[in-house]
């Protein structure tokens, strides 16, 4: 591990930031997460605010369970280069660039995920798909996901149909699965022209080649006239590895997993102690 660190001169321009397991905290025995940001973790963001950082969310999540998460926070953007100081959110795993509020989608990456889907599901048949429905602010799924794991209106829908047309990112569960699993299942598959990841539970998200949650930031930087070298990475699951090892500092949870661990240049604590407001601090307190 290396990087960075506060005697060098160095302090984030960008801070990005994962949501589930890094800025909110995971329910026991659940693959979902508690909808309240701890005080510490937001006085520390509104530090690295007050302080000039961009401050940009970048998850997994569809763009609309990511902007209650902002409201949370009370994050506003700064002023960019054009004078637009709207906030920056990396959704869908990168495969989705916003500006928010009003909401804008500003950059989005599509793939024909009809393949991939269909060699997941000769090995878990009765896996659970949904793909994002932004107009309608929920999912197209092709049976209910289990309560809690995915926000807003589920619409169930034929499988073909959802798969039609190029989609930014597909999800496939399977409660009878484990992570193990699926990680084993992704390697064995290859699922060539996709990229993949998995979740803390048999949670795969299929998305476009090159697509990850660094590509996302990667636009979100050019915009505002930054690189990698000035971004500070927080995250905790394996979708986040591209970014950490992107970031100039890149920063893991204190309850990632070991590959998480390994991408990163530091490991602060975990979610439960508030890891996120610790390292925000080392720079902002």
């Amino acid at each position: 591990m290396a990087g960075p660190t506060p005697g060098d001169g160095w302090r984030p321009r960008l801070v990005a930031l994962d949501i589930d397991g890094t800025l909110l905290k995971w329910v026991d025995g659940s693959g979902t997460t508690h909808e309240e940001v701890a005080p510490a973790v937001r006085a520390a963001v509104q530090r690295a605010l007050d302080a000039g950082a961009h401050v940009v969310l970048a998850s997994g999540r569809s763009v609309h369970s990511m902007t209650p998460v902002a409201e949370l926070l009370g994050l506003r953007g700064q002023p960019t280069p054009d004078g637009d100081d709207r906030l920056w959110v990396v959704a869908s795993n990168g495969a989705v660039l916003t500006r928010w509020a009003p909401l804008e989608i500003v950059h989005e990456e599509t793939f024909d995920a009809r393949e991939a889907v269909r060699a997941v599901l000769e090995h878990h048949p009765g896996a659970l798909v949904a793909v994002e429905d932004r107009d309608g602010g929920g999912y197209h799924v092709n049976a209910p996901f289990p309560p809690g794991e995915l926000d807003g209106e589920l619409r169930v829908t034929e499988l073909d149909t959802m798969v039609a047309e190029p989609v930014s990112r597909v999800i496939i569960r399977d409660p009878e699965a484990t992570a193990e699993d699926f990680v084993a299942l992704g390697a064995r598959l290859g699922l060539q022209g996709t990229d993949y990841v998995v979740g803390w539970t048999a949670w795969l998200d299929l998305t476009p080649v090159g697509v990850h949650k660094a590509s996302g930031l990667a636009h979100a930087c050019e915009a505002l006239g930054l690189t990698a070298a000035d971004v500070l990475a927080i995250g905790d699951g394996r979708n986040d590895v591209e970014m950490l090892a992107w970031a100039g500092r890149g920063v893991a949870m204190g309850q990632a997993v070991e590959a998480v661990r390994e991408a990163a240049d530091a490991v602060t604590d975990t979610v439960a102690d508030d890891g996120a407001a610790v390292e925000l601090d080392r720079w902002f307190g």
